[in-house]
């Protein structure tokens, strides 16, 4: 067990390491060198009036947000002995099983670059790079035959592999328990039940004012709105990501949400910032990779055909195309479970000095999900290099551990378990009526869970949970809502016979609202 006070030394070393290398310090170094030339600046006082400066000219509250945002990404520092591993994922045979996942999806890209002889990467020739650059506004016009690249896998695919995790010291002859017996999951992780949920997400009380509510019999819906609209300028004009982080627990309006995401994800998209994807759409356009392919696919068979999404086919190329090349999302493998994967330069194969990970951003193949990630947030931020940085700070936060195998509260595992506990617990009749019947809820809901509900709920039912995600810096939400979607089509589903008619009971919850929904469950459930 690490002491408290060593815990918090560790950590202040930890951000304080970080921030160093940060293009923040150097700011921070050069505005104290300019504020050497001001008369209030006395040598007397030297330390304690750059202080001040820094305070009055607000770069002081940028340091505050820059560490705020450290804290929420990286977790809680472990013992100075446990090795290296056990950050990024404590459980041995949840990394094996991860192990085993990365393995086999690679396998999958070799043998389609090895069929269609295509190689992994190569530079496109000069007139290909002109064509590129030109039409770089509108890819979306472009048909190539991708017939013969198929999806590297489907969500089914990963949802059996992690209804075959076990943990390795739970004796196979235990007595199993009603978990156990009739879940998908099968791994003995801790999860919340409902009143340790309505304590951690207490802001989506009844009582409690919320955007997204039509009617409220303590607030009139009016009111609060027009209350929660002048609370947000506030914070907005404060720059402060820890309180607009509160903030958005009650939801976002509209007109503020853009900006109010950007404070807490501490993204202001500054020069350098639009300099760096400059870089990384020059390295779109100079090479060609395997996997652009696949994202030129997905993008056609998932947003072109989608009502909402459509319409931005042309952003989602550009993000996703400068998102394989980008090495600084290598940086969260550090917390996450999940190991970049590696490729070696043509003929040198196993020798590690000719090692380069691939694709360059070192993330999996499922692009299905990454477009519906970036997808939501094409409402919002219409400046692609904003929009980029946006995206991929929701990734390294958020979403990653959506498409990874950990024992992590957010893990898309402990997401399945929630589920699947809080339906046995609180419908188990449902939940027996459906296992009967060859309907697991897990093999319907899984799909809404690993895309974060986009492509399934309206445009503004999906921002109203995200701003939920971002404000209690958790996924777990959205088991809970998968939960209440069951709980609201318990009376039909109790009469659907076949998996298929489960299937379209719940085949469209575009019509959803979400925070009605969420606040039934949880605070009108009897425990």
């Amino acid at each position: 067990m690490l002491d408290p006070d060593r815990g918090l030394s560790l950590t202040i070393a930890r951000v304080v390491q970080r921030l160093q290398g940060s293009s923040l310090h150097s700011q921070l170094e050069r505005q104290a060198r300019v504020s050497l030339h001001k008369p209030e600046i006395k040598l007397e006082s030297l330390k304690e009036d750059i202080k001040d400066f820094l305070k009055t000219s607000g770069w002081e509250k940028k340091l505050q947000n820059a560490v705020y945002s450290e804290l929420n990404m990286f977790p809680s520092p472990c013992h100075p002995a446990a090795p290296p591993e056990h950050i990024k994922e404590p459980l041995a045979y949840m990394r094996k099983a991860q192990g085993s996942w990365e393995k086999r999806i690679l396998k999958s890209l070799n043998s389609m670059s090895t069929e269609l002889n295509i190689p992994l990467a190569q530079k496109r020739p000069a007139n290909e790079q002109k064509e590129l650059l030109n039409k770089w506004n509108e890819m979306g016009t472009d048909e190539p035959d991708l017939s013969l690249f198929r999806p590297v896998y489907a969500p089914k695919d990963f949802l059996e592999v992690l209804m075959n995790l076990r943990n390795p010291n739970y004796e196979n002859g235990e007595q199993p328990s009603f978990r156990n017996h009739l879940g998908l999951i099968q791994v003995p992780l801790k999860v919340k039940d409902i009143p340790e949920l309505k304590e951690d997400f207490s802001e989506l009380g009844l009582n409690i004012g919320q955007l997204g509510i039509d009617d409220s019999a303590q607030v009139p819906p009016e009111f609060f709105e027009n209350e929660h609209v002048r609370v947000g300028q506030k914070v907005l004009a404060e720059q402060d990501s820890a309180a607009a982080q509160q903030y958005v627990r009650q939801g976002c309006p509209t007109a503020l949400r853009a900006d109010l995401w950007a404070l807490i994800l501490n993204i202001s998209n500054q020069p350098e910032d639009i300099l760096y994807y400059e870089q990384l759409k020059s390295n779109v356009i100079q090479h060609d990779l395997l996997v652009d392919s696949l994202i030129y696919k997905d993008v056609k068979l998932t947003a072109s055909n989608d009502d909402y999404y459509f319409v931005f086919e042309d952003y989602l190329y550009q993000v996703l195309l400068c998102f394989s090349r980008d090495t600084s999302v290598l940086e969260h493998f550090t917390y996450s479970s999940a190991t970049p994967p590696k490729s070696y330069i043509q003929g040198k194969l196993g020798m590690e000095e000719y090692a380069v990970f691939y694709p360059p951003n070192g993330m999996n193949f499922n692009y299905n999900s990454f477009i519906l990630s970036v997808a939501p947030l094409c409402f919002l931020y219409h400046e692609p290099s904003k929009l980029y940085q946006i995206f991929r700070e929701m990734y390294v936060r958020f979403f990653f551990r959506l498409h990874s195998i950990s024992s992590h509260p957010s893990g898309i595992v402990s997401l399945c378990l929630l589920f699947e506990t809080l339906l046995q617990t609180h419908l188990p009749q449902l939940f027996y009526h459906l296992r009967e019947i060859g309907a697991q809820p897990l093999r319907i809901s899984f799909k809404w869970m690993v895309r974060a509900f986009s492509g399934y709920l309206a445009t503004d039912q999906l921002l109203l949970l995200w701003d939920r995600i971002l404000g209690y810096n958790s996924l777990e939400i959205l088991a809970v809502l998968a939960a209440a979607v069951f709980a609201f089509r318990a009376v039909n589903l109790m009469e659907v016979t076949s998996l298929a008619a489960a299937e379209a009971v719940l085949a469209d919850l575009s019509t959803l609202k979400v925070m009605p929904l969420l606040q039934i469950f949880l605070f009108a459930t009897v425990t």
